[in-house]
């Protein structure tokens, strides 16, 4: 196993999943795929994506597998009452068992419940989305060694595999939404410093134009996902130009969100031994005030039964001295 393979789970997979989560930011990225890929254009071609759906993230047999990923359902374009299912998979690094993933996640989620289907199944493509540094396609190592008759049967879904850096920052300059486009070309250079700091100079005039707190956050989530693949040191030079727009939006860096996580950290420490501390401080005061009114109690008994002061306070001397003796030893 290399180390891409086991660094699969890292954070940065959850900018793919917040940005096209949004059914219209996946629309725009199916769009820019099926331009330089075939399998995709011929999907697009068959279905009306104006219909497109999420499923809802309520499959808890397949979410603590973690396997989990995006889900959506389309209707097919010839205005038929039948949908189909999309299954949207990241991968930034080398999987052996991607395809396995989307199997069980078919099974799980692609049904109908409809009375009278003759199948609950849904016809499914999943699309695999790449972004590694590495050269990468899984398909083609699946079917190499089948006969081309059993190309597209070997699994049972359709799916297809989109290199994100094939698509051109052309296509995400011209992207309709400055938010899908800025995402797929941050997607698409994660690993290329320099790439990213031409890319992100062609895109100021258009973020410029964006509502300031859609602006801040999505440089804010786009430097915490770069930060995962060009390290601390790196960000900060791109940050200091993420600032010359979001600074005015409250953007927030990668450096300043570490920084912050830190703090925080620090600070619920903090709170956590100065709670102990109190609750210490609260468990021997009302040791000593149990203390007290037992002695006030004793005291009061005593005296009901005729015993003077002064035989009280020879007896409460005694006891104090026990009592000392068995701390001490204790």
């Amino acid at each position: 196993m290399d180390i891409e393979e086991k660094q699969l789970k890292k954070p940065h997979d959850a900018f793919f999943r917040w940005l096209f989560a949004d059914s219209n930011h996946l629309r725009l990225l199916l769009e820019l795929a099926g331009k330089v890929n075939v399998d995709v254009a011929d999907f697009l071609a068959a279905v009306n994506l104006d219909t497109l759906v999420r499923i809802p993230d309520s499959y808890s047999e397949v979410y603590e597998t973690g396997d989990a990923d995006l889900a959506f359902r389309v209707n097919v374009a010839t205005g038929a009452p039948v949908f189909v299912g999309i299954l949207v998979e990241h991968k930034s690094g080398r999987d052996a068992d991607t395809f396995n993933q989307l199997a069980r996640y078919v099974r799980s989620v692609m049904k109908r419940f409809d009375e009278g289907r003759l199948f609950d199944g849904l016809p499914t493509m999943a699309m695999i989305f790449y972004n590694g540094r590495d050269n990468w396609n899984p398909l083609e190592l699946l079917e190499k060694d089948y006969p081309a008759y059993f190309h597209g049967m070997v699994l049972p879904f359709r799916c297809a595999f989109v290199n994100m850096s094939d698509i051109p920052n052309s296509d995400c300059l011209a992207c309709e939404d400055v938010t899908t486009g800025f995402g797929i070309a941050a997607m698409a250079h994660a690993y290329d410093k320099d790439a990213i700091l031409d890319i992100f100079n062609r895109f100021k005039p258009r973020l410029r134009k964006m509502p300031d707190k859609e602006c801040s956050c999505l440089l804010e989530k786009i430097s915490l996902y770069l930060a995962e693949y060009l390290g601390k040191e790196v960000m900060k030079e791109l940050n200091m130009a993420f600032k010359s727009i979001g600074q005015k939006y409250g953007f927030v860096s990668a450096g300043d969100s570490f920084r912050q996580e830190i703090a925080d950290a620090r600070t619920e420490e903090q709170a956590k031994a100065q709670k102990l501390i109190d609750e210490e401080r609260q468990k021997a005061e009302n040791a000593k005030a149990e203390l007290v009114q037992n002695r006030d109690d004793t005291e009061t008994v005593l005296r009901e039964m005729g015993i003077s002061d002064e035989q009280i306070a020879e007896m409460q001397a005694k006891l104090d001295v026990l009592r000392q003796s068995r701390q001490s030893h204790g």
